[in-house]
């Protein structure tokens, strides 16, 4: 297998630290709001990745923390009137009805930061020992970022570039207007917990680097998320995790790309604030996993209603064919399945996965329509079985192909096509173009077959 390393910016060949074992580190939600289409991205890449390698029978240690202490976090809170566990008690709820929702699996581990205060002090405590950290004139504990000689290495920046081009207001005591907190002098009211430097909670970058060491060591394989974390976040990660241990932090940094809204950028002020319930509202959540997986997960991504129509468009073929035949109990690997691992293999290329899903689609339809149903119903079983490895074509078909119907359309269309049927057997042809009228008005498409009228929603 093949991975772009972020570090290196390079397409390099993956090898394990340990034969069989990938350990996996992704970047989760700070739990202060809902989860937008953005964080939906993130969510979906990094579960189909997991479930790829699980299907080439590697053992993976997937780890997705949360960020349950955070200025964000206390300032919501305050403006809610409610307590902080109050509130992150509800985001984490929320979060996991979304992720059950995508049809996500879970994590191995799912680290809350509150949980990992002693592995953060232990870490804050090697890096002021080796003169990596100092106390501020504010009281807060900062790293100097002038003293890791590599600061910059992945982002691929020169510090003394980035402070000829800053705008960044030095905070009180600061060596460097990129220093960053590690630990915060505790402010009236501000949860705390009691450390050498003084009570204090700690900064966001330290808490990545806390639980990833502690729950996977140092080195270890891969670190994900989202492209926006690269710097200073990541950065961040490695100039205090690299320095405190003396070793190498992490072989393989994958990033995932920004997705947009309607060719913008995703702001509440501009009102395209989307969140992965707005979009469960207006689509099936395969429809949401397929459209995240159509572009290569380092490229952009926009979420539009055109794009949006082209994932139902892609599915709707698929359901269709998996529909028209009988799948069979048994499991071929053809040539579809070589070329669809290929792809997957050669930096995670889920878009020339999917051609291959239409690929195979074809050759399944040509099958049946030559009349060869032993070999459509065999393929049409390869297909499903690879379509589950990105989380898609889990659905019945029939069931898919109805869509977001409520049980009351549901029973109206069921018997306007009664009606329909039994007025063409009466040769009552004006009132059965009056139930098929109302069926196109209702967007249903039907179709007329074998073993009886089918109908799907447009």
């Amino acid at each position: 297998m093949k991975l772009y390393n972020s570090l290196t910016k390079q397409v390099e060949t993956f090898v394990p630290l340990q034969d069989n074992q990938i350990n996996l580190y992704v970047c989760g939600m700070t739990v202060y709001d809902l989860c937008h289409i953005g964080h939906a991205r993130v969510f979906v890449v990094y579960d189909a990745f997991v479930r790829f390698l699980r299907a080439q029978g590697l053992q993976v240690m997937f780890v997705r923390n949360i960020t349950d202490i955070d200025d964000k976090i206390i300032k919501r809170a305050a403006e809610n009137q409610e307590s902080i566990e109050a509130l992150t008690t509800r985001m984490i709820q929320f979060m996991h009805e979304d992720e059950r929702a995508l049809g996500l699996i879970s994590p191995d581990v799912e680290p809350r930061a509150t949980a990992y205060i002693p592995k953060m002090l232990e870490i804050i405590a090697a890096l002021m020992e080796k003169d990596y950290a100092y106390v501020a004139g504010n009281g807060d504990v900062c790293y100097d970022v002038r003293k890791f000689k590599e600061y910059g290495k992945l982002s691929h920046r020169n510090l003394d570039e980035l402070q000829a081009g800053a705008r960044i207001e030095v905070e009180e005591g600061k060596r460097n207007p990129f220093d960053f907190v590690l630990w915060k002098l505790a402010k009236p009211s501000e949860p705390n917990w009691s450390s050498p430097w003084g009570a204090g909670r700690p900064g966001w970058h330290i808490e990545c680097s806390a639980m990833a060491s502690e729950l996977l060591g140092q080195p270890f394989d891969i670190h994900g998320g989202g492209i926006d974390l690269k710097f200073p976040h990541h950065e961040n990660e490695i100039a205090q995790s690299e320095a405190a241990c003396d070793c190498h932090y992490v072989n393989t940094w994958m990033h995932v790309g920004h997705v947009q809204v309607d060719s913008e950028k995703m702001s509440k002020s501009l009102g395209n604030f989307l969140t992965i319930r707005d979009a469960l509202a207006q689509y099936h959540s395969e429809v949401i996993r397929y459209f995240l997986l159509s572009a290569h997960y380092r490229s952009p991504l926009n979420f539009s209603k055109e794009n949006m129509q082209n994932a139902q468009a892609a599915l709707t073929r698929f359901y269709t064919t998996l529909r028209d035949v009988e799948v069979a109990a048994e499991h071929l690997k053809s040539e579809y399945s070589i070329k669809f691992i290929q792809a997957l293999e050669d930096d995670f290329n889920t878009p020339a996965a999917c051609a291959v899903l239409f690929d195979l689609t074809t050759e399944i339809n040509r099958c049946r329509e030559q009349g060869n149903f032993s070999r459509a119903s065999v393929l049409a079983n390869e297909l499903k079985q690879l379509g589950n490895m990105l989380g898609i074509l889990k659905e019945n078909p029939n069931d898919f192909l109805k869509g977001h119907v409520s049980a009351a359309d549901s029973s109206k269309i069921e018997a306007l096509i009664v009606e329909r049927n039994q007025a063409r057997a009466a040769k009552d042809w004006a009132r059965a173009d009056a139930a098929r009228d109302e069926l196109v008005k209702m967007n249903i498409i039907i179709e007329d077959t074998p073993g009886g009228t089918i109908w799907r929603k447009k």
